[in-house]
């Protein structure tokens, strides 16, 4: 039996501690400020409110000022926090792990610098802890198409890669969350798979666009569905997050598989990102659809206006063309500069149109 502990209870961090327990694992949840009321809820009713069903029996809830009986002899930790809540959650791992244990973040994201280099956020996790500390830790992620509630479900099977730059460690970790429903594979491309992690994040808002486009002609029942729409800007998608690959320095299959397309697919499926995009592609400019959706976290939006607002100084630079990631910067455009949407179809695949 292995002891993890998981900082903050979203919904996909409290799902992780199914497949946890189901193989006899002890589960430590530990909320974090904004978590009191679900930590409540679990502790009297053994309900997580997000995730609309009972937690394992064996996992134990805790609030934050109790994080340090939580972390006790564990000897993984889980960040389960979002992209906006890395620094905070890396502050406090500052005094909650101890050499040899093994970190596992969820958060999908990157940071980027004022020249425009991209940093994986779990880089920026670990820079809440002292360099001493930070050395005798491993750091690991995982990314690829994972619904928390299909996770918490135990009925559907998910594939999920888990990555580092460890090997042992990543083989460690798979083999304490790989059950018969959730399958994961590891990759030592840490940078790629969390490349991928964030930007299909992008891309997946921009998968609304189709049906807002119906709703914006009042075509929303109609037989004739925008699914051409739809691919076409998958497929662009898919190009791009290629084309990160080589400017990361990751490898070019990582796009390919579960961290990339993969997860961008099931991203694309529908949630906030989704619905913000339908919004846009209805003709809303994006302050309008931000007024709409008042406390929502948006990561795709949030992804966006980094990420792409990263290419000018890339380009700049020379690092990237002005014609490479076409989408992005339309994406960039729409969200950041809050302009119309107005597809530019004939600078994608390689402007052959």
């Amino acid at each position: 039996m292995t002891i993890v502990s998981i900082l903050g209870s979203s919904i996909m961090g409290t799902a992780l501690s199914f497949p946890l327990a189901d193989n006899d694992h002890e589960v430590r949840l530990v909320g974090t400020h904004l978590d009191r009321d679900i930590i409540d809820s679990i502790k009297k009713t053994g309900v997580h409110p997000g995730l609309d069903r009972k937690v394992p029996e064996t996992v134990r809830a805790y609030q934050l000022e109790e994080a340090r009986e939580a972390f006790e002899g564990a000897e993984v930790a889980l960040s389960g926090v979002n992209s906006f809540g890395v620094r905070w959650a890396g502050e406090q791992l500052a005094s909650l792990l101890r050499p040899g244990m093994m970190v596992l973040s969820i958060a999908k994201g990157m940071e980027a610098s004022e020249n425009g280099d991209l940093r994986i956020l779990s880089e920026v996790l670990s820079e809440g802890v002292s360099p001493d500390l930070r050395k005798q830790v491993s750091w690991s992620a995982l990314a690829g198409p994972s619904i928390a509630g299909e996770v918490a479900a135990r009925r559907h099977d998910t594939c999920v890669v888990f990555a580092g730059r460890d090997a042992d460690v990543l083989k460690k970790l798979a083999t304490l969350f790989r059950t018969d429903y959730h399958h994961v594979w590891t990759s030592t491309d840490f940078i790629g798979v969390e490349g991928c992690a964030a930007l299909k994040n992008c891309y997946a808002l921009g998968a609304g666009f189709a049906e807002g486009i119906l709703e914006r002609e009042g075509e929303s029942d109609s037989k004739d569905r925008t699914y051409n729409y739809a691919a076409a800007l998958f497929s662009q998608g898919a190009v791009e997050l290629g084309q990160m690959m080589r400017v990361l320095g990751g490898r070019p299959e990582t796009s390919y598989g579960l961290a990339g397309v993969g997860d961008m697919y099931v991203t694309s499926q529908g949630g906030r990102n989704v619905i913000a995009g339908r919004q846009v592609g209805s003709g809303l400019r994006f302050s309008e659809v931000r007024k709409r959706m008042p406390g929502v976290t948006l990561e795709g939006a949030a992804a966006i206006v980094v990420i792409g607002g990263a290419l000018p100084r890339l380009t700049e630079r020379g690092i990237i063309k002005p014609e490479d990631f076409p989408l992005l910067r339309h994406l960039h455009a729409v969200i950041a500069k809050d302009e119309l949407l107005n597809m530019p179809w004939e600078t994608f695949f390689g402007a052959q149109a």
